[in-house]
């Protein structure tokens, strides 16, 4: 169990109490290296659940003009990344990107095929999270299922990667984003600490 911290009054950074939010750092702290990584991992990915929570339609909103960076684009595109890497890179199936192509690279921001976001209906924000999950489980299913972390893919960016390598990538690329995650979810409703 972790001790508690003290709460600071008006910290900007405080978490916001709660079963989700206690989620996050619900993973071990120590033991084997598969355990930990994919403890980091899953908390990466609750922090974007928790950053989108109880949104819809403002998941589209933008950051700043010209920027098309918004919440929904974020889940589309961390959707995609964990399909490339899982599905593509490491488990060698021919699985194409779902929100972004070589004709439209920034696709998955994209959200009415002319470089900026349209409306997010339900619809459009329900298959975004229904890819992201199916692409998340995946990931968690092969993780597991890898004999070791030193399983190999072939990528033509990076050339040969390991899960191991993959892993790390992904705490790196979740993070990233978590932190403009962060930054949206505050210009839409003033919310931080989630």
């Amino acid at each position: 169990m972790r001790p508690e911290l003290p709460a600071v009054p008006g910290r900007r950074a405080e978490l916001v109490p709660g079963e989700a939010s206690e989620r996050r750092f619900g993973g071990p702290a120590t033991g084997d290296e598969r355990s930990i990584l994919t403890g980091v991992l899953e908390a990466q990915r609750t922090t974007l659940e928790l950053k989108c929570a109880g949104l819809d339609g403002e998941l589209a909103l933008r950051a700043v003009e010209p920027s098309t960076l918004s919440l929904l684009g974020l889940v589309r595109h961390l959707a995609d990344v964990e399909r490339r890497w899982f599905r593509r890179v490491l488990a060698g199936q021919d699985a194409p990107a779902l929100f972004s192509s070589a004709a439209d690279p920034d696709g998955d921001f994209d959200f009415d095929g002319a470089g900026r976001p349209g409306p997010a209906t339900a619809g459009t924000a329900k298959g975004a999270w229904e890819a992201w999950r199916a692409e998340a489980a995946f990931a968690r299913e092969f993780t597991e299922a890898a004999p070791d972390l030193d399983a190999e893919g072939e990528d033509a960016w990076r050339g040969r990667v390991s899960l191991r390598w993959v892993l790390v990538h992904m705490i790196e690329e979740y993070a990233r984003h978590n932190g403009h995650a962060d930054l949206l979810r505050e210009r839409i409703d003033g919310a931080t600490g989630l």
